[in-house]
């Protein structure tokens, strides 16, 4: 790393009182960065074997908290359970998480693994259903900040839209895969002992697992190794400190601006407004669906709780489906780069919706209609199970296109992007699955399944509009249009907007 010398200024106190602390001189002042662009230190130049291990233990962290969220494995009135969990969700990560990751990714990562894991002692315990929700509100908080540390692990050691591909990819696969296997696992413990035993069995093996992420995961947010280093310094007498450490900003204003930037986006931003509805509906989709199979089999094959658990693993392996098709279609996003007059040489960040295109229209709306009207005793179980693999197929494509999408053309403020969805996606897995009970009984299995469907079609239509027209959109954003001037500066073009 270099150590630049430099005279603080004023606004540089704090430093001024380590200069007279330690006798030192103004001059000897070092300002630590580093050691240029080739520094071993920086997570961006880490092996890759290195990267990946940071990146699969994040993705360990967050797929072991995860199968507590779907909760239509506890006891009666379960609904209000993943509500309490979205609740939580929905608010800590918009609130905390930008304060948090100024601290570090590793710190939040493991500090908050470990709240999640003393919640899960209530969980198996709990006396009454009023303080295993309101724990669940707790324990919903934790998840979204340990998977959002797992995005950002990924955008601190990969840098660039095509090497971040496929852990995005995997980031979406385990938060959706993870939730999905929840009843699965859920149904296993039931067959041969009590609800309160998913509690236990989840505070043994999430609780195993913290020593090796203490051990294993490594700091990847720069700022947070530089600062570490800075200090070592300090405590070896020297007056070093970082960039961000001379004018840091307060802690009020970043937990301001982290609440209300994803606000302001999610009302003026129109491509974030639509991506939020349909990131939202996908996933809200996916809860729903996890309350109405009980109800679905049960009352069409006469099949136990129990059994319906195990049929939806079926979701899970049309996620792995849906994760392999949005790998398969990067070349689509890669080959765009030729048609791009914008940022000549890159890749057009609408080439991201192809595979939400594809997974849209055959996978969610498709699967939903199969799932509608397969819906009678006389067809064979396999065929609605069949709708149930091929949502799970559309859901992943289309929440992954999303997200690359959100974070290739919003760049920096990709963050607050995501927020906004996340927020979406939340709220929508804590309040449509409250719907599934009245839908299916009201509608019936045939007509509350096709108009799910019929929702998901208006969806799907709306990365044509933005296909079409994304060079007027991005014109017209201030947000998208400063990413295309950071493009531009990194390709070392100077042309305007």
């Amino acid at each position: 790393m270099d150590m630049k010398r430099r005279r603080p200024t004023q606004k540089d106190g704090r430093f001024l009182l380590t200069i007279h602390a330690t006798d030192a001189s103004p001059d000897d002042a070092l300002v630590v960065t580093w050691d240029g662009p080739d520094d071993p230190q920086d997570p961006f130049n880490w092996p890759l074997r290195k990267k990946w291990c940071a990146v699969a233990l994040g993705l360990l962290a967050s797929f072991f908290g995860l199968p507590d969220a779907p909760s239509s494995s506890f006891p009666h009135a379960s609904y209000w359970t993943t509500t309490s969990w979205g609740v939580g969700a929905a608010l800590f990560p918009l609130l905390l998480f930008p304060a948090l990751e100024d601290w570090g990714i590793r710190s939040v990562l493991l500090g908050t693994y470990f709240i999640f894991v003393c919640l899960l002692v209530p969980v198996g315990f709990a006396r009454s259903f009023a303080a295993l929700v309101a724990v669940r509100v707790f324990s919903g908080g934790c998840v979204p900040l340990m998977s959002d540390a797992v995005a950002s692990i990924a955008s601190n050691v990969f840098h660039g839209e095509r090497a971040r591909s496929i852990p995005i990819a995997l980031y979406v696969l385990v938060y959706l895969g993870a939730t999905s296997l929840g009843p699965v696992v859920g149904a296993a413990v039931l067959q041969h002992l009590s609800w309160r035993w998913i509690g236990h069995i989840e505070l043994i093996v999430t609780g195993a697992l913290f020593p090796v992420l203490f051990i294993g995961l490594p700091e990847s947010r720069g700022a947070a190794i530089l600062r570490a280093k800075a200090k070592r310094l300090r405590g070896e007498g020297k007056v070093a400190f970082t960039a961000e450490e001379v004018d840091p900003t307060p802690l009020r204003q970043l937990m301001i601006k982290s609440l209300t930037r994803p606000l302001y986006m999610f009302f003026t931003e129109g491509v974030v407004f639509v991506a939020a509805l349909w990131a939202a509906f996908s996933l809200g989709t996916i809860y729903l669906f996890t309350h109405s199979v009980d109800q679905v089999y049960g009352e069409l094959y006469g099949w136990t709780p129990i059994q319906a658990g195990y049929v939806q693993s079926a979701i899970v392996f049309g996620e792995v489906l849906g994760t392999i098709l949005s790998l398969s279609t990067n070349h689509w996003y890669e080959a765009s780069a030729v048609r791009n007059t914008e940022v000549p040489g890159t890749p057009i960040p609408e080439a991201r919706l192809y595979a939400a295109i594809i997974g849209g229209f055959v996978g969610a709306t498709g699967g939903m209609m199969v799932y509608a009207w397969a819906a009678y005793a006389t067809v064979h179980w396999m065929v609605i199970t069949l709708g149930l693999t091929m949502v799970g197929l559309g859901t992943t494509a289309v929440v992954i296109s999303i997200a690359n999408y959100l974070i290739d053309a919003y760049s920096k403020y990709a963050a607050s992007a995501l927020a906004a969805v996340g927020l979406a996606e939340n709220l929508s897995i804590a309040f449509l699955p409250l719907a599934s009970s009245a839908l299916y009984t009201g509608l019936g299995f045939q007509w509350a399944s096709t108009l799910l469907g019929l929702v998901s079609l208006v969806l799907v239509a709306t990365p044509f509009v933005v296909i079409k027209w994304g060079k007027e959109i991005r014109a017209r954003s201030p947000f998208m249009k400063e990413a295309i001037i950071d493009r531009r500066m990194d390709l070392g073009s100077t042309s305007d907007v």
